[in-house]
């Protein structure tokens, strides 16, 4: 495994706005179009990872739903059919990419597990093409306008795995999971170095909060984060603009490298991975963790 690794963040926009009104659409034009979509999606992001790999990018991650727009602003069925097998087309389009390149990918989808059953996933792929898994996100937020994630997505199943890569020991998150630093916790214990939080979030939401949760748990777990958000205002729904700023920040909670607020682009960084030993030599908190005393995280308070 090499000592530093170069990783890279995709943020971007959306291509073709889905139509708002679909009442005097068919059930085969709804489907058609979503299907232009994501191809234009793929075509997109595909580009940009051309541009990483001549960067030198040896681990990518997308942003939340990176096929498509940030459909959760709506209520609307029509999305079910958005979602796919993991791996499927799409997860399997990205091994080919991910050979040709010899990059390990994260790469954020709908995910249909069964008719019926769909899940807000990231699967990871490593730098040979080769499928290792999924990540499913476990924090599902209200219900609120803008915010219809319970609508769409049931709870993740798998707890907080981790995926050993050509780049090393990977963990992932997805976007509203940040705010829950026990996960964060769990990830850093299952023995990732690098951990990737794709996300989906608009000024005036979290945006105070952006720069400051993700380098504190980069700090308590002495490990690197790569944080994703997309760019730009998404008509039909225009319910608030995504303000990029995509970063990684080092195991002392340093931001290393950022992104503009509004630019389609590759945020790319150094990763020293001899910091995570360093810093957590000098920050023992995992030997100095009181497990015994914690019983009270794992029951429903108050």
């Amino acid at each position: 495994m090499a000592t530093t690794v170069r990783g890279g963040l995709i943020q971007t926009s959306n291509v073709i706005p889905p139509t708002a009104d679909t009442s005097k659409m068919s059930e085969a034009d709804i489907k058609k179009e979503l299907e232009k979509i994501k191809e234009a999606m793929l075509q997109k992001n595909i580009a940009l990872t051309e541009q990483a790999a001549k960067k030198g990018v040896q681990v990518l991650c997308y942003q939340e739903l990176f096929n498509g727009p940030y459909f959760c602003a709506e209520h609307h069925t029509r999305w079910y059919d958005f979602a796919e097998p993991v791996p499927g087309p799409t997860v399997e389009r990205m091994r080919e990419v991910a050979k040709k390149h010899g990059m390990v990918l994260v790469v954020p989808v709908y995910e249909l597990a069964m008719t019926g059953v769909y899940y807000n996933t990231a699967a990871v792929i490593d730098a040979d093409g080769k499928y290792l898994g999924i990540y499913r996100k476990n924090h599902i937020p209200y219900v609120h306008p803008g915010f219809y994630e319970k609508f769409y997505f049931k709870p993740g199943n798998l707890g907080y795995p981790v995926f050993h890569t050509a780049v090393g020991t990977i963990g992932v998150y997805i976007c509203y999971d940040r705010h829950f630093p026990e996960g964060a916790r769990i990830l850093g214990l299952h023995g990732a170095w690098i951990i990737f939080n794709p996300s989906a979030t608009i000024a005036g939401v979290s945006k105070y909060i952006w720069e400051l949760e993700q380098p504190a748990h980069a700090v308590a777990n002495g490990y690197y984060v790569g944080a994703i958000n997309r760019v730009g205002t998404e008509p039909p729904w225009n319910w608030g603009n995504f303000y990029g700023t995509s970063y990684f920040c080092n195991p002392r909670g340093k931001i290393i490298a950022k992104g503009s607020e509004d630019k389609d682009e590759v945020v790319v960084a150094d990763l020293d991975l001899d910091m995570v030993k360093e810093v957590r030599d000098a920050w023992q908190f995992y030997r100095d963790r009181r497990p015994d005393t914690y019983d009270d995280l794992v029951k429903q308070l108050p």
